[in-house]
């Protein structure tokens, strides 16, 4: 019993290193643009030059964090090689799990942040519409960066490649259908999440103000 339990984590730990690497660097890339949505959109600063530019980065930045939806490829590569269903089912899945869902909460709670300043600014008509323009945006950025390998600093280093190998792809019909896919799934994601994410944080906001309320349990 105790080699078995020795072996079981043993083959866990391998199962987590595996991944740490990746996972960690993709969250970081992910939170990125969380970051500069709080800097740009909660922060009461005058649309400077440096705002600009931090906007640019902003939505440069911004598809690493769905971006995490498509490493659910690495997760079938992982099944294959594992053979516990064990490891498969009590780790890896909420492994997994949770860097997406960390994922795609930097990216809603992101464009909370700039609907929020829209609404300050009382521009609150625009903020579907740039959702939308939004999202098409990040399927673009996911498709280059998953099957072209672009990344978000090759806006600097590539503009070039982007211009002509990105571009030449939109017109394709294979890409097009895939981007089409990912912008609906990334639209319903977001819809779904956007409203979790707001109920949860209007129900803290209410108990804050009204300390008088009972707490459930």
């Amino acid at each position: 019993m105790k080699i078995e339990l020795i072996e079981l984590i043993a083959k866990v730990s391998q199962v987590l290193q595996m991944n740490m690497h990746w996972m960690t660097w993709n969250l970081f890339l992910a939170f990125v643009p969380l970051v500069l949505s709080v800097w740009l959109f909660r922060s009461k600063r005058g649309r400077s030059w440096i705002w600009w530019l931090s906007f640019l980065i902003f939505y440069a930045f911004l598809p690493n964090a769905p971006y995490l939806l498509t490493d659910i490829i690495h997760l079938i590569y992982d099944i294959r090689r594992i053979q516990s269903v064990w490891i498969i089912t009590l780790v890896l899945f909420p492994v997994y799990f949770l860097v997406i869902l960390a994922g795609l909460e930097a990216y809603v709670i992101s464009l909370i942040n700039l609907g929020h300043y829209f609404h300050r600014i009382g521009k609150s008509r625009c903020i579907f519409g740039t959702e939308l323009i939004t999202h098409a945006l990040n399927a673009i950025g996911i498709y280059w960066g998953r099957f072209l390998r672009f990344n978000s600093w090759d806006f600097i280093t590539q503009p070039d490649a982007i211009l002509t190998i990105g571009a030449e792809e939109l017109l394709d019909k294979q890409p097009l259908v895939i981007m089409t896919i990912t912008f609906v799934i990334l639209w319903g994601l977001y819809w779904l999440m956007k409203r979790v994410t707001l109920g949860l944080m209007n129900k803290n906001i209410t108990s804050e103000s009204n300390p008088h309320i009972p707490k459930a349990g």
